[in-house]
């Protein structure tokens, strides 16, 4: 990648940290706690606009890029899928983690405190994402800086970035609501976005070695984020008695990265 190509990556790269940020803001600016509903549109949101990027930003260009390689995509994009799917389901029976939702830590056994707990389950379902943005850029580098596949890359991240927002302040505001302070609430919001740049960058610099696999990739981070919409957000979304509500923030989610990427794509 040349030194434009890079700025592009490191702005779409920073948008997504940086939506992370502001979501978890919203700590300073609610004292008392926020409402089931609140959390429950926030999940919905982010579910909805992950289901699309997964679908418009990663697996339709997985299946061109596997049928411009000479077959039907089929297998790359299938197998892709699966192994993303399996690498996230790995994660959660192995690393240490407590979903906000559940008194229960998963993974294997630990002494880590409840807030790192936390921090971790959010981190785990981070990296997908990161993984997609990177990957949506290398693949546009690929294409010789084709204008249209920057821009999709570009529309991508916007999605994510967008998502990051509600998702940030659905980690960091039941934070404060447990008795945390704002400031530690609002750094640790912050932090669990901190793997999104890393894992884009991490694509960008193995860029010459994943350049044969990019449709395996590309549905490996589809099937990744799928995992994190159904094992997590839709659940929590569904959480009390606000579903419908949920159903229609997914709706809502979905709608908005489908516009973003039919307008920008």
């Amino acid at each position: 990648m040349n030194t434009e190509e890079l700025i592009m990556v490191a702005g779409g790269a920073g948008f997504i940290f940086v939506m992370t940020c502001i979501g978890a803001s919203m700590v300073f600016f609610f004292k008392n706690q926020t409402s089931r509903m609140a959390q429950t549109i926030f999940l919905g949101f982010a579910a909805g606009i992950m289901i699309a990027a997964s679908a418009f930003g990663l697996l339709a260009p997985a299946i061109e890029e596997g049928q411009a390689a000479g077959g039907s995509g089929l297998i790359p994009v299938a197998g892709g899928f699966a192994m993303g799917v399996l690498f996230l389901f790995g994660l959660d029976r192995l690393i240490p983690h407590l979903h906000l939702s559940s008194g229960t830590v998963e993974g294997l056994p630990t002494r880590m405190k409840r807030s790192s707990l936390l921090l971790s389950a959010v981190t785990i379902h981070n990296i997908p994402e990161g993984m997609a943005v990177g990957l949506a850029f290398v693949l546009a580098a690929q294409h010789g800086g084709d204008a249209a596949q920057y821009t999709a890359a570009l529309a991508l991240a916007a999605g994510i970035g967008i998502q990051n927002l509600p998702e940030g302040a659905a980690v960091a505001l039941p934070l404060r609501q447990e008795g945390m302070s704002a400031k530690r609430s609002f750094g640790l919001g912050c932090m669990s976005g901190a793997v999104e740049p890393l894992s884009a960058f991490m694509m960008v610099a193995l860029a010459g070695v994943i350049a044969p696999y990019m449709p395996w990739l590309l549905a490996f981070a589809a099937g990744a984020m799928m995992y994190v919409v159904v094992e997590e957000l839709i659940p929590e979304a569904h959480l009390g008695d606000h579903s419908n509500v949920g159903t229609l923030a997914v709706m809502g989610g979905f709608l908005l990265m489908m516009v973003l990427d039919v307008a920008l794509g």
